[in-house]
């Protein structure tokens, strides 16, 4: 059997972190999130078909043509015309029978196994914010059609984007005209197909995190870090206090007077400390130089963070410095959730915690103060003692 996997969209939600990279391949728990999804469709399919467009030669060179003993085959969406286009530009590789999946989402290998098993079949999950999402509106485990981002309550079961489908759905995919976005939805086949025969709801039992927003990646990275067990390759020094459990990768040293709070992971030939506090649900990736304090953070490949500077509930992207001093304030004196811009306009993110997001190759000089839910663009930076109280978004210091 085979899967589909679409991959070929350009996130401007997630700015900064993609304006370097494709959203797929932003890393939770130090892996990329396509690499999550191929671990969980390894032992359930033995190809997969990947649809690309944005960026697709990073995609492609990071992957290679197999994974874990699954042929990778690619196909480009070279205009990104929705999800039901990208299928059907597939349609002479899936086969009769094939599983469907959105490739910036992290799902559970054991709810892609329960829908593996039911033909024309829908994972659901149930939410508490319904309106944000596609949903299904069924007559028991049928489904009756799918609406999309309800503005009165229909139901509350969400469309996570993952699909066991036949070729049946091919004719429907013809017929689909361009939604109010200007997209040919997989949506709005679904519902045609559900029509004329049976298409089966299927309960998610296990998670399901859609990457949405920079600050999903935290709550994903934090959920995930929970089933790790101790892993220490790397190098500890002498008065190093680890607690709870941690991963520490081989070339790894961490130095004389740290605390590390787990669940933890570091990654391969970095320096930790001395003196550094790493605080629960922080992900640091390889190479990286790290001697503050550092709490619900991911920090990726090659960056480097130095002392007495504070980075909580924040991503960081490849090659990032921060300066001494550097703070990333996360709380509001209200108590209230933390509002960041998004593509202009005014979010919740319903978070009372929420720091920086720093795309590439960003610079802080020492003493910079950052107001919660900033963001930083690529190659961008700021000037020793500065106080960031909008987004960065052109270089220049």
């Amino acid at each position: 059997m085979k899967a589909v996997m679409m991959v070929a969209g350009k996130s401007t939600r997630t700015h900064p972190l993609t304006v370097t990279r494709p959203k797929p391949l932003l890393k939770v728990l130090n892996k990329t999130i396509i690499e999550h999804n191929l671990d969980q469709l390894s032992g359930i399919v033995n190809e997969v078909v990947i649809i690309v467009g944005y960026r697709k030669d990073m995609i492609i060179e990071h992957l290679g043509s197999s994974y874990k003993g699954m042929r990778l085959t690619y196909i480009e969406q070279k205009e990104q015309l929705g999800t039901g286009h990208a299928l059907q530009i597939a349609e002479k590789h899936a086969g009769k029978r094939f599983i469907v999946m959105y490739g910036d989402d992290i799902y559970s290998g054991k709810d892609i196994m329960l829908i593996s098993k039911v033909d024309n079949s829908v994972l659901a999950k149930k939410v508490e914010n319904p309106e944000n999402f596609g949903v299904f509106v069924t007559e028991g485990d049928r489904l009756v059609r799918v609406i999309e981002k309800p503005k009165e309550f229909v139901s509350d079961l969400a469309n996570v984007g993952c699909f066991m489908l036949t070729d049946d759905i091919f004719p429907y995919l013809k017929k689909v005209k361009k939604s109010v976005r200007g997209e040919y939805e997989i949506t709005d086949a679904l519902s045609m197909l559900a029509e004329e025969q049976k298409v089966t709801v299927v309960p998610a039992k296990d998670y399901w995190f859609p990457i949405g927003y920079p600050w999903n990646l935290l709550e994903a990275n934090a959920y995930l870090l929970k089933s790790i067990k101790q892993d220490i390759k790397g190098e500890v020094e002498d008065n190093v206090t680890i607690k709870g459990n941690v991963i520490i990768g081989k070339g790894t040293v961490v130095r004389s007077g740290t605390y590390i709070e787990g669940p933890v992971i570091i990654g391969e030939d970095c320096q930790i400390g001395p003196s550094a506090y790493i605080r629960p649900d922080t992900a640091i990736g390889d190479r990286c130089k790290f001697r503050g304090e550092a709490f619900d953070m991911i920090m990726m490949d090659d960056s480097v963070a130095k002392h007495n500077c504070y980075i909580g509930h924040s991503v960081l992207g490849v090659d990032v410095n921060i300066g001494a001093g550097t703070i990333t304030s996360d709380y509001r004196h209200d108590g209230k959730s933390n509002m960041t811009i998004v593509n202009g306009k005014k979010i919740d993110s319903g978070r009372r915690k929420l720091g920086s997001f720093m795309g590439d190759h960003v610079r802080t000089g020492i003493n910079t103060s950052i107001y919660p839910g900033r963001k930083l663009w690529p190659n961008t930076g700021t000037l020793p003692g500065s106080v960031v109280k909008k987004d960065i978004t052109e270089v220049g210091f």
